[in-house]
């Protein structure tokens, strides 16, 4: 990675800008529609740099609608795209998280639209651009739920999901121990009952008629009794006993991190998911690592540069004198 800092509103940048672009696989931009084109680099005037050019623009609501004009942040992504539904328990008012779900989202999504374009223009030696947004990353992050949803013409019913059939169902829910500490667990029905024996709550279920995990599709009062009575039941004892039991008994189920275990978590930490880079002036620091493990070419985990880390470099790759580079900077061109 390399940084290169140019003043895109200044002729002198935007040539530089263009003879970058004739050599380049991929652009990207971030801007709200039609700010790209009015200062220069929209994707008709690059393309025309270099056709087979793959052009990744990202806006806030998307290019058409009534607000497509309108700046987007990740705030606006995650209202819109109905996932403030997901953080919310019953009952409580619909909030943004403080992770930036629609950013995260949106450049993941962004990243295979790109790698799908760029596989094609090396195919066929055409570019073409691609389109994404912070509204609609979240709208797709919202997968099955939001497909239901949309079936149903009903919200989703928060604080547990149970799903599935009256002769089938399935849960996947999250309760505190003893101590308050969360966990979560998830099974399908032919799972319910062994679960539930292993945790030694199968006999309190039977006596208040919450047995049947089918019946919380049908009725709410029996949904609401199940889950408040497994509430009950999982705060009698320790997060790390019930972990125990559910594990045992081969049923998918998890500590709840916050952020901050999250980072120290065994897992994350063997797979390398978070790891240590060090910063000059500052020493190591904990930063994201890698999701991916390639089976050939291992994944090198590095710092990002400092703006205009490497001025000199690029343009002195592009023709320009050190004189040249030292004027651009001074004129504030770079």
């Amino acid at each position: 990675m390399k940084s290169l800092t140019l003043n895109l509103k200044s002729d002198e940048g935007r040539e530089i800008l263009y003879k970058l672009v004739a050599e380049a696989d991929v652009f990207g931009q971030n801007f709200r529609p039609g700010a790209a084109e009015k200062n220069g680099f929209g994707y008709d005037t690059l393309k025309a740099v270099n056709p087979a050019l793959v052009y990744a623009s990202i806006s806030g609501y998307g290019r058409l609608g009534p607000h497509a004009h309108l700046p987007g942040t990740d705030a606006v992504g995650q209202a819109l795209g109905g996932i403030t539904e997901a953080y919310a328990g019953p009952g409580e008012s619909m909030r943004t998280g403080v992770v930036s779900v629609a950013d995260e989202s949106c450049a993941m999504l962004t990243f295979g639209g790109v790698l799908a374009a760029l596989h094609c223009a090396r195919t066929t030696g055409v570019g073409q651009k691609v389109e994404t947004s912070l509204v609609g990353a979240t709208v797709r992050l919202m997968g099955w739920t939001l497909t239901t949803t949309m079936w149903r013409d009903a919200n989703p019913i928060t604080g547990a999901r149970i799903n599935g059939t009256r002769e089938r169902p399935g849960i996947a829910a999250s309760f505190d121990d003893v101590n308050g500490k969360p966990l979560v667990f998830q099974l399908e029905s032919r799972h319910w009952k062994p679960a539930m024996e292993a945790l030694g709550f199968w006999a309190m279920l039977e006596s208040r008629g919450a047995a049947d995990l089918g019946l919380a599709l049908i009725s709410e009062e029996k949904r609401d009794l199940i889950l408040s009575t497994l509430a009950e039941l999982f705060a009698a004892d320790t997060r790390e006993r019930w972990l125990e039991a559910l594990r045992g008994a081969d049923i998918v189920s998890a500590p709840i991190n916050t952020l901050l275990e999250s980072s120290n978590d065994l897992d994350v930490v063997a797979n390398g998911y978070v790891t240590e880079v060090e910063y000059a002036g500052v020493g190591p620091l904990k930063v994201h690592g890698t999701p991916w493990q390639f089976s050939e070419t291992p994944v090198a985990i590095g710092r990002a540069p400092k703006l205009g880390d490497h001025n000199a470099e690029i343009l002195g790759r592009l023709g320009y004198g050190e004189a040249q580079i030292a004027e651009l900077a001074e004129r504030n061109v770079i």
